[in-house]
């Protein structure tokens, strides 16, 4: 049990470590799928 609840926390920790590191190398989502030949806001309605 003591196993199990230390693998979840670790998995907690790595997780939200992994996610501040990809933001602030520039892997966001926003930054990943904007490019040059993405428009966002220039979609005709």
């Amino acid at each position: 049990m003591k196993a199990m609840l230390t693998a979840f926390v670790a998995i907690g920790l790595i997780s939200v470590g992994a996610w501040y590191a990809l933001h602030e190398i520039g892997f966001g989502t926003g930054e990943v799928n904007a490019g040059p030949d993405v428009r966002l806001g220039d979609a005709d309605e």
